[in-house]
């Protein structure tokens, strides 16, 4: 015999969709440039709209500094230089009502200035790589043992070749013997580099060679190490520098940097 079934209630929804009490956040970029900036001593609040930067160039060494009898103390000339920083106030904001909160099942409230923080983390490291990247010199691979340097502030060649450990030796040589750039810490110079730029260095024969008895588990774990006192941190913050240079855009940009000078 055939069975019917009838209900009692009106048509409509008969369960609902649970919601997670857990709230995920999305992943973010990380930040490594903001590490290396330091605010300016003595200017603050009160301050003006802008602070000027002075710095002193060097004096000429002479060939001979012995005095002669009688004859005047030669004299040298000193440069002084000067920047001029303006101040700008930064701020993004994220609109909600107090109505969209007392309905939410989570807090608004908390999420928004949670990711508004990680926006701005995102912006200020981007802005801090701007800064490094106004350095007068450029330094092209446009060989596997050659490399052009412009120091002009923009690269007159493009990259064909991804970096090598040649390419880091150069660049050491020519930061400490002829820019004479003082170091960050102790001894070591900093790069900042993008995935592509870590994964050619770390594909170089002479790397894989080197690592293999002094540090084996650092293709384990992912690391560069110290080249030729050059500490290397990975970044994968391609709005900070971009991971798609050279020829067919296969390759990545690096930062590398001293002391202030």
């Amino acid at each position: 015999m055939t069975q019917s079934w009838s209900f009692d209630a009106p048509t409509g929804a008969y369960k609902n969709h649970a919601l997670s009490s857990k709230i995920r956040m999305a992943a973010i970029a990380e930040t490594k440039f903001m590490q290396f900036v330091r605010p300016e001593d003595g200017y603050g609040k009160k301050k003006g709209e802008s602070i000027t930067i002075t710095r002193v160039s060097n004096i000429a060494e002479p060939t001979n500094g012995r005095l002669v009898e009688q004859v005047r103390i030669p004299e040298d000339t000193m440069s002084i230089t000067t920047v001029s920083i303006t101040i700008a106030e930064w701020g993004r904001a994220v609109p909600f009502t107090n109505f969209s909160q007392d309905l939410a099942h989570f807090n608004l409230e908390n999420a928004i200035q949670k990711k508004l923080k990680e926006q701005m983390k995102l912006v200020m490291d981007a802005a801090a790589a701007a800064a490094f990247k106004t350095a007068k010199v450029c330094a092209i691979p446009d060989g596997v043992s050659s490399i052009v340097f412009d120091t002009d502030g923009t690269p007159s060649t493009t990259a064909t070749v991804g970096v090598g450990v040649y390419h880091i030796e150069q660049i050491r040589d020519y930061m400490f013997g002829t820019l004479k750039v003082p170091p960050v810490s102790g001894d070591d110079y900093i790069c900042i580099c993008t995935t592509k730029f870590k994964r050619s260095l770390v594909g170089d024969p002479s790397w894989e060679k080197w690592h293999t008895y002094t540090d084996p588990k650092s293709k384990y774990n992912s690391e560069v190490g110290r080249i030729e006192n050059i500490r290397f941190i990975e970044t994968n913050n391609f709005n900070a520098l971009s991971n798609g240079v050279g020829t067919g855009s296969v390759l990545g940009e690096a930062i590398i940097f001293g002391d202030d000078a």
